[in-house]
């Protein structure tokens, strides 16, 4: 990138003709705000969220934009702090792993936030959004993996860049103020692994969105910053532990995208957990319920998720999010990891999931990819048994909709679900933005 990376990534954001976008890569975005939407809504009531509401709302400010849980309207800022914390507060909703962090949490909030301050219609909200995803997936893979494994939280950081591209491309900023948006969020980008398993890490979500928002708005005034600040000598890439291949990282940008990779979570805990559930659960549609009766459990993961979601013996409902052996336990023991309520400070006591949990052991194999796990099971009689998962093989659009909508339909029940689905699938078709009003209604 002979120009520069945050130079190119300017031209991206400020010139891309969105009328390239092709249907399903459409499709793929509009899933994103229907899950992102659901997950916000039965998020609402956690105490993070309303902490978060309570302090923002006590600061009051200019009305802009909705918050979720609500009545009144706060500035576009404030509510994207909220919005993105709150839908990252039930650790529900998609992930990349371009960027092995929460693609839409930390982007939508912006959008969604400055698209209803600037009356914005739906289309244009939707095209800055998958500029904005685009773009942390890109800066997510430019920083890769040792910017994850030394700690950083890539929903904060490379979030951050995304809710900046999405502000900008809404405030129609051109490609010098873009380039001093860029530098400006890399000096404010962050977010640490440490939080995991604590309030701290949907702030982290929270923290991306008004990031974004923030930079963008003061560019946009004539805020000058460093307009190299992600990629150049002490920027935020060499000083976050960034891999920095930009050639890998940017290859194609705006020729061909990386966002539609995204994945979405249909268990309710850390995505690095998923494979070994979805592995487990095979193993025990195919064995049946005596599974439960296995002498010991062998779980093969990337060993990039045991500084992730290897709490040992969890003692509350957040941390057995991010805990192999309990979620094992759980999938051998045929507990419903996609309902919210499974996942309590009970759980973690449960004597049946005390046992299992002992007999889960976890191993790393570095041939593995970052989203595939072996289950290994041996039974009381000395046999074994395997089940390899990959969360990466292709799933049909059709039934990845249906598992969404179902997702949904447990989340916020069947009318709300109805109502979101015909809002979110006429985003880019009406001369308004309806999203705003319908969260607010749905969350009243």
């Amino acid at each position: 990138m002979a120009d520069g990376i945050t130079a190119q990534l300017a031209a991206f954001i400020c010139s891309f003709d969105g009328g390239r976008l092709s249907p399903d890569q459409i499709v793929t975005a509009k899933s994103c705000i229907l899950d992102w939407s659901a997950v916000a809504l039965a998020g609402r009531d956690e105490p993070v969220s309303r902490i978060l509401r309570e302090m923002t709302s006590s600061e009051g400010g200019t009305a802009e934009a909705t918050v979720i849980g609500l009545a009144g309207r706060l500035p576009a800022r404030a509510a994207a702090l909220s919005n993105g914390t709150t839908s990252h507060a039930l650790d529900y909703d998609d992930t990349h792993f371009d960027h092995i962090g929460h693609s839409t949490v930390g982007v939508f909030p912006a959008a969604l936030a400055l698209g209803e301050a600037l009356g914005c219609d739906g289309k244009a909200v939707l095209d800055a959004f998958v500029i904005g995803l685009e773009v942390a997936c890109r800066v997510g893979r430019y920083l890769g993996n040792a910017h994850y494994r030394t700690g950083f939280h890539q929903t904060a950081t490379a979030g951050a860049f995304g809710a900046a591209a999405a502000s900008a491309r809404l405030l129609r900023l051109d490609d010098e103020r873009c380039c001093h948006a860029i530098g400006l969020v890399s000096t404010r980008a962050s977010g640490l692994k440490s939080q995991f398993g604590t309030m701290g890490k949907p702030f982290h979500a929270g923290l991306a969105a008004s990031n974004g928002v923030e930079a963008a708005k003061l560019a946009a005034l004539g805020f000058a910053s460093n307009p190299q600040g992600l990629e150049c000598l002490q920027g935020f890439a060499e000083t976050h532990a960034g891999e920095g291949d930009a050639q890998a990282a940017f290859e194609g940008l705006g020729e061909a995208f990386r966002f539609d990779r995204v994945q979405f979570k249909h268990h309710a805990c850390c995505h690095g957990t998923h494979a070994p559930i979805d592995a487990l659960k095979a193993l025990r549609a195919e064995i049946g319920p005596h599974v439960s009766n296995a002498r010991s459990v062998t779980l093969r993961v990337h060993p990039q998720w045991l500084r992730v979601c290897n709490i040992l013996s969890p003692a509350t409902g957040l941390e057995a999010k991010f805990s192999f052996r309990l979620t094992g336990a759980m999938a051998l023991a045929g507990r419903d990891t996609a309902a919210l309520d499974t996942f309590s400070d009970a759980i973690c006591t449960d004597p049946e999931l005390a046992g299992l949990r002992e007999r889960v052991k976890v191993e790393t194999d570095d041939r593995l990819g970052s989203i595939e796990a072996v289950a290994i099971v041996e039974m009381p009689d000395g046999s074994r048994i395997e089940h390899h998962c990959d969360l990466a093989e292709p799933i049909d659009a059709a039934v990845t909709r249906a598992r969404l909508v179902e997702k949904a339909q447990a989340l916020i029940g069947r009318p709300a679900t109805a109502t979101l689905l015909e809002t979110v699938d006429t985003l880019d078709t009406g001369d308004g933005f309806a999203l705003p009003g319908v969260l607010s209604s749905l969350a009243a």
